[in-house]
């Protein structure tokens, strides 16, 4: 695989599972339950809501720039063996693919960003029962894997700034969230189940 192969595949899988995972996803959730899902990232500038999303919009817009720099020769990658290029193009194709199956496994509980207002079904089934956040876990092995494919300052500094903002999001919006809303069934599951990883990141029952 050369450089600009890879650089355009990268690109091509980014644009595509962005589009599957939030139009497509956004288009049938609201044609099965009347709503798109989208709760906004948001918040007052400073809070973790808004470090939140800003965090995460930075991501997803340097996860486009990385690959297209690349093929507009702005940018020349790290030059990496074939074999890490391949290695990049699987873990893009399953970390899409777990995007999308952790979004059709949460069914009508599925949101993007977090409604305090809203309670909606705590899902613990399925890829749920392994990780916590199995969505987030797919989306950083999926941009992990353009890094991979498209290795630059631009893609690097994406996944950090994915790292961070699911980190932000999941440890100082949602989880305090679910435990408000769903007690002592939320304290029980995440007392079990890892956050990202399986074993890692339980929480203990008195938090």
């Amino acid at each position: 695989m050369t450089t600009d192969a890879a650089a355009g595949t990268a690109l091509t899988l980014y644009l595509a599972g962005l589009v599957a995972a939030f139009g497509a996803r956004s288009w049938i959730h609201r044609r099965r339950t009347g709503s798109t899902g989208f709760r906004g990232l948001s918040g007052a500038p400073g809070s973790a809501e808004w470090w939140g999303g800003t965090l995460f919009a930075a991501a997803v817009a340097l996860g486009a720039a990385g690959p297209a720099l690349v093929l507009t020769g702005t940018t020349a990658p790290i030059t990496l063996p074939p074999a890490i290029l391949w290695a990049g193009f699987a873990l893009a194709i399953a970390g899409f693919a777990g995007v999308l199956a952790a979004q059709a496994g949460m069914g009508a509980s599925w949101r993007i960003g977090v409604d305090t207002t809203e309670r909606t079904g705590l899902v613990t089934s399925g890829m749920f029962a392994v990780v916590r956040n199995p969505i987030f876990t797919a989306m950083l092995t999926a941009l992990l894997g353009v890094t991979l494919l498209a290795p630059t300052a631009v893609t690097a500094t994406a996944l950090v700034c994915l790292l961070l903002a699911v980190e932000i999001q999941v440890r100082l919006v949602e989880e305090p969230y679910l435990i408000r809303t769903h007690g002592y069934a939320y304290a029980s599951y995440s007392g079990k189940v890892g956050r990202f990883l399986p074993g890692l990141g339980q929480l203990t029952r008195n938090r």
